[in-house]
């Protein structure tokens, strides 16, 4: 046996550093195979993906292209993390969200998930339909508040909540040095949710009061979801989030001084290191595992920065409250979220957020049940305690795609930042549309690609399930209107899906198309499967039986099909021009008005009337194939 000496020397130290041309001319060759014949960067612009925010994913990084240092976890510019020893001591805490007006169900609830791993409560109150602020007390029956943080969010009744909460404190005897709580004042963004303007000045109030007595509580929330549910990149999150913060700094640190210093009291306003410490920050976790850990980390830096311009860097460690992204869930196969808030939760707990919310995978269709919300806490639990995902300290750090991508998305959102300063701030901005617009710019891009399948979701535009049982859930209360509007991934095709709906209870079917599949299973299978998914994923039953027709049984195999007008072709390019004609023409015969080929536009031109293929504006053909076949919502 031989035995490696132990002299530090790498087991590849025997072979070439291999060259980033070397790879690139690998790259050219595989391309050349596939028919493109392209070399030196455009062969690796050919396999970069765009993102948005103009940032693009490339094939390969090396260390050369990464970012400048990031530093240490704990220290400016808090990039690994806003604390030294990451979440190794505990993990992340876990923050679950409570919906409803009734205080015993809500109370019930909460006692149950702190039980069974939540370590903080999240709770919505005022509105219609959410929980009352006098009820504040029974919906906390029970609840240890020297060992639970809560964190409140009230809307324009966060002044009434907070002090409520704050009274709880003192009757139940929590000393205010224990206590732990978020109080959600969010003027900026109830503003950006509603419309309805309310003034700094309560919340200002209320962190010069938790400032100088309850050393725990933090007063103000900079709430980037509003951004993000409507449907705003991660830079333009960022950055709304930036002007959010910068607002609220500029109102703490100014707050009545000049009234007082007139008075000849003093500056009563809250010096920098003591405003910093008043503001939670809260974002948007997704599926997209790379840029939601990119993001968390981006945010810290950038706050540092801010921090750093005010005169106290040592005090810019952002805290961060991630909630798994609401414009991600579906309601149709409403599993499949569990799926993506696993991801999220990975990504934000890898990212580094101090709290992380997993929205129960039934959020989408009201209030959640015991089980969802068991899920829901379990998710984190898992990561924590089975994968040990926080014992590691930013276990991304280091990597080249992560570190750039940090960097790319940092400067991005910092230049949406620097256009709102310059537009007025976040107030003026928010009032003369500009963010609306920008916002509603971005949706519209991303809008072309969900079209398209371009970015595909599953359950719903790729893979959908017609006969799948619909989840009843008691109806959550309705959120605030007035203000950005509120967008999800799946809204184009859950329009379409309840046209289908509502042609299924009133016949007593599914709107149908026929698949006429051409030659043999190994010919036909994987169009046949494309075009499937595509007209199901509008609610149309696709009907492949036979499997295989011809110009002789095609007429036949349509008519018992009992589709609505609606035929496709499937099959390979050699078949189509041998047999596309003639079963084309036997279909029209026996009633189709419209014969679509799967493939190439163009394939047996004249033939057929339609194509589907991959990269079509699937909304648009389902759209219209409900309005042929005269089903409408």
């Amino acid at each position: 046996m031989t035995v490696l000496p132990d002299d530090g020397l790498s087991l590849a130290a025997e072979f070439p550093d291999a060259t980033h041309e070397q790879w690139q001319r690998l790259v050219e060759g595989v391309l050349r195979k596939s028919g493109k014949d392209v070399s030196g960067d455009a062969a690796e612009d050919a396999l970069s993906t765009k993102l948005e925010d103009g940032l693009t994913t490339r094939p390969l990084y090396t260390a050369p292209e990464t970012a400048d240092e990031t530093g240490f976890p704990g220290f400016a510019p808090f990039v690994r993390g806003g604390s030294h020893a990451g979440g190794a001591a505990g993990g992340w805490d876990v923050r679950q969200r409570y919906l409803g007006s009734d205080p015993a169900r809500v109370n019930e609830a909460v006692l149950t998930d702190l039980e069974n791993g939540v370590t903080s409560i999240w709770l919505s109150l005022g509105g219609p339909g959410g929980l009352p602020v006098d009820a504040l007390p029974r919906a906390l029956d029970g609840v240890y508040l020297d060992l639970a943080p809560v964190s409140l969010d009230a809307g324009a009744e966060y002044a009434d909540a907070s002090r409520a909460l704050l009274r709880l404190y003192a009757e139940r005897g929590v000393a205010p040095e224990a206590a732990r709580a978020s109080l959600g004042a969010d003027p900026l963004g109830h503003e950006a949710r509603t419309g309805e303007v309310l003034e700094l000045a309560g919340a200002v109030g209320l962190a010069r009061e938790a400032a100088a007595h309850w050393p725990g509580v933090r007063a103000l929330a900079v709430d980037a979801l509003p951004y993000h549910e409507a449907g705003g990149s991660a830079a333009e999150e960022l950055g709304l989030s930036l002007a959010t913060g910068v607002a609220y700094l500029r109102a703490l640190t100014g707050a009545g001084a000049e009234a007082d210093a007139q008075a000849g009291n003093g500056s009563s306003a809250l010096g920098v290191q003591a405003a910093l410490g008043q503001l939670e920050f809260r974002y948007a976790a997704t599926a997209d595992q790379f840029l939601t850990i990119a993001k968390f980390r981006a945010a810290r830096r950038l706050w540092a920065r801010i921090a750093e311009a005010c005169g106290a860097p040592e005090a810019g460690a952002q805290r961060q409250h991630a909630v798994t992204s609401p414009v991600m869930m579906t309601r149709r196969d409403p599993w499949v979220n569990m799926l993506r808030t696993t991801v999220a939760c990975m990504a934000a707990g890898v990212g580094g957020a101090d709290s992380v919310t997993v929205l129960p995978f039934d959020h989408e269709l009201g209030l959640p049940d015991a089980f969802a919300r068991r899920i829901s806490r379990n998710t984190s639990t898992i990561l924590l305690e089975e994968s040990h995902l926080a014992r590691v300290i930013d276990p991304a750090g280091g990597s080249y795609y992560v570190e750039q991508l940090t960097d790319e998305l940092a400067h991005a959102a910092w230049e949406f930042f620097q256009e709102i300063e310059k537009a007025g701030g976040l107030a003026a901005a928010l009032r003369s549309g500009l963010v609306a617009d920008r916002l509603a710019a971005t949706w519209a891009e991303r809008s072309k690609k969900l079209a398209k399948r371009r970015e595909p979701i599953t359950g719903v535009s790729e893979f959908p399930l017609l006969s799948e049982k619909p989840l009843d859930r008691e109806p959550a209360p309705a959120g605030p209107t007035g203000g950005l509007p509120r967008v999800r991934r799946d809204e184009a095709y859950e329009a379409l899906r309840a046209r289908s709906d509502a042609h299924l209870a009133a016949t007593g079917n599914r709107p149908r198309i026929f698949l006429a599949a051409l030659g043999p299973a190994a010919a036909h299978t994987a169009r046949a499967t494309f075009a499937a998914n595509l007209f199901q994923a509008g609610g149309i039953e696709a009907v492949h039986d036979p499997v295989s027709v011809d110009a002789a049984t095609a007429a036949e195999a349509y008519a018992a099909s009992g589709a609505d007008g609606m035929a496709v072709l499937c099959s390979s390019d050699a078949l189509y021009e041998e047999q596309a004609e003639a079963v084309a023409e036997a279909l029209r015969a026996a009633g189709a008005t419209t014969v679509f080929l799967a493939g190439k536009p163009g394939t047996s031109a004249g033939a057929v009337d339609e194509y589907v293929f991959a990269g079509c504006d699937a909304v648009a053909v389902l759209s219209s194939v409900l309005d042929r076949m005269g089903i409408a919502l």
